[in-house]
């Protein structure tokens, strides 16, 4: 470690994998170490509205695993109601999807923590705009990636097309996190064998299927935790 910052982004092979529990659990386990941490949701959608506007559940998640309250617009910048696409929630709302008021979102968050981890939607190439996807992330904001495997039929391909994306664009790849979703997947310690032989970085920890996914129900000890450096008291 030479002292800079890392801050990291969590995507997935798919949507439904894992993506908030994974990182909602590593914002606690570098808590518990003694870090300050902070959530990120930058666009979501199927949102519910609520008498203070539109709420992501995701998003709340990782707010409520965060050192400090921060506003939840700040946490998550851009929030649609329906349960679509993001960028075709955003047509439908007359909403462009700008990288701006995302990136002064995640600095306001990176001023008052150690580390922030922000979640992406879907998988790793998932549309934010006209030639833009959420895969524009990590390299305007200068985020490591962190890839969530669901271990079931198909995965493994999956995975493999994400590593070599992410390796595309020449972003940072932090390491991979394997979840088992499907508890009648018989398969999962061959499926593993093979992610560990195949994929270019170390897994950072394997979650148990769950029932109801709740990040305070793992062990912060499950995870390999990226080194990352405490500001300045």
């Amino acid at each position: 470690m030479n002292g800079q910052r890392r801050d990291f982004f969590v995507t997935g092979t798919d949507t439904g994998v894992g993506k908030t529990l994974a990182a909602a659990s590593l914002l606690r386990a570098w808590r518990t170490r003694g870090l300050s941490v902070a959530g990120m949701k930058p666009v979501a959608s199927g949102a519910v509205r609520t008498p203070d506007g539109l709420r992501n559940s995701d998003a709340l998640v990782l707010a409520a695993e965060g050192s400090h309250a921060w506003p939840y617009e700040t946490i998550n910048p851009y929030a649609f109601e329906p349960p679509i696409a993001p960028h075709v929630a955003a047509i439908e709302a007359g909403v462009e999807i700008r990288l701006g008021p995302i990136g002064q979102a995640l600095s306001r968050l990176r001023e008052g923590s150690d580390v922030v981890v922000v979640e992406g939607a879907g998988g790793f190439l998932v549309p934010l705009a006209t030639g833009r996807s959420f895969a524009d992330l990590p390299a305007e904001f200068g985020l490591e990636v962190i890839l969530v495997v669901g271990l079931r039929l198909g995965c493994l391909s999956h995975a493999f097309l994400t590593a070599e994306a992410i390796a595309a664009r020449g972003l940072p790849f932090a390491g991979w996190v394997g979840n088992r979703i499907d508890q009648g997947f018989d398969r999962s310690e061959e499926c593993l064998r093979c992610l560990e032989a195949g994929l270019p970085v170390a897994c950072l920890g394997v979650m148990p299927h769950m029932s109801s996914p709740q990040p305070g129900r793992l062990p912060t000890t499950l995870w390999r935790l990226p080194a990352v450096v405490a500001r300045p008291a």
